[in-house]
């Protein structure tokens, strides 16, 4: 079933702050404290009592922080949100914080590879085991699940680097068949703008906030949005383990999302263009992009998402050093790992993510030598277009 995506420029611009702020600014202030006073002893117990809203201690909150998390809540079509101190921090203490011994874990096996890292060796040493199955395999998938003992199902919606988009409305039949089991989505590349999957029964989505929502290249952040009650869970252990926003980050946060949805329009409308360019190009082998009507995932994309995103991944026909010299070539996006920012950026996964690692593991988590990602940023489209082709002529020269 087809479900429309809100986009909705005011809710980024307004949702999470209050219209009166504190000396009648129009940006929300940072509220740079780590310790908060009381005036009495008296309000001491109105704060633990939850008589009034108000936080004691900056490892448990901050109000530039929470204005934060309601706009990011409101955009996601969330209960409630967590913002912390990176997006890694927030998988992360998701996961300590809703399993325990003897539970049992999901995963599509192309989720992030420090989320595979930390589910597959980190928790293994607290007695959490795991299963990974392949993208799109939903047969598969329900059947690893151990009833009684799968907690959460796993997965990342579009995924880095091939741009697999998962079946929402599949993925939540099936968790809904089992009791206890709770569906954590990675939607990082889709952004709430392209897609929302608490929309469709997903209980905690995750993004890293210093991709797209802060968009600029100039924060570290993420965030977990979903049910009230996941959410409560995940937040009181954040003040166990420290890994909070700062106010500042987060006031960068509030900022750049405000431009979110005019920023991922453009993104959007670039990366269909460069995907249906690069397809035809003699020297491109294969272009991974959900919007392209040969993406295995196409349908499923165009059902649940209202744009397909600003990166695209793309095989070069040639070899490691040939794909390294295109990339030298560009001279638009800059060489680096990140995405989603107004800049462009173009990286080997095999020289950055995987450098490390033998050919043969390379291999075997699908780090091909030629495989080119481009994060596509806010320049105009047909100056990259202009880009690429020239890189791929000097490509062709030598």
């Amino acid at each position: 079933m087809r479900k429309e995506v809100k986009v909705n420029g005011t809710r980024a611009v307004h949702a999470g702050e209050r219209r009166a702020k504190a000396h009648h600014a129009v940006a929300h202030p940072i509220v740079a404290t780590a310790t908060y006073t009381f005036e009495t002893s008296a309000g001491i117990g109105d704060h633990f009592e939850g008589r009034v809203e108000r936080n004691e201690y900056g490892r448990y909150g901050n109000p530039t922080v929470r204005a934060a998390e309601l706009k990011l809540a409101a955009l996601d079509g969330a209960e409630d949100a967590a913002c912390f101190s990176s997006g890694m921090a927030a998988i992360t203490t998701t996961l300590l914080a809703l399993l325990g011994q003897g539970d049992h874990v999901v995963m599509t096996r192309d989720c992030y590879r420090r989320t595979r890292q930390f589910v597959i060796k980190t928790l293994a040493r607290y007695g959490v085991e795991a299963t990974l199955v392949d993208p799109g395999d939903y047969a598969g998938l329900e059947g690893a699940i151990r009833p009684g003992r799968t907690r959460l199902i796993v997965a990342e919606s579009p995924t880095n680097p091939y741009l697999r988009v998962a079946d929402l409305e599949r993925l939540v039949a099936i968790k809904d068949r089992y009791d206890g089991v709770s569906l954590f989505i990675d939607s990082t590349f889709a952004t709430p703008i392209n897609q929302r999957p608490v929309e469709w029964g997903v209980d905690l989505v995750t993004h890293s906030c210093t991709k797209y929502l802060g968009g600029h290249n100039d924060l570290l952040a993420g965030v977990v949005c979903g049910r009230a009650a996941l959410v409560e869970q995940v937040r009181e252990f954040r003040g166990v383990l420290g890994c909070v926003l700062d106010p500042h980050a987060a006031y960068l946060l509030i900022r750049g999302t405000k431009t979110l949805e005019l920023r991922v329009g453009r993104q959007n409308a670039t990366g269909l263009a460069v995907a249906r360019f690069l397809e035809q190009q003699p020297r491109v082998k294969e272009v991974f992009y959900p919007g392209l009507e040969g993406h295995p995932d196409h349908a499923v994309a165009k059902a649940q998402m209202s744009g397909f995103g600003g990166v695209v991944s793309f095989l070069v026909d040639a070899d490691l050093d040939g794909t390294s010299a295109f990339v030298d070539a560009c001279r638009i996006p800059q060489i680096g790992p990140s995405l989603g920012g107004v800049e462009s950026l173009i990286m080997q996964p095999t020289l950055i993510s995987f450098y490390h690692l033998t050919p043969q593991q390379r291999r075997e988590v699908g780090a091909r030598d030629n495989l080119v990602r481009l994060s596509l940023g806010i320049e105009d489209t047909q100056d990259i277009l202009d880009d690429l082709a020239q890189a791929l002529t000097a490509l062709e020269r030598a």
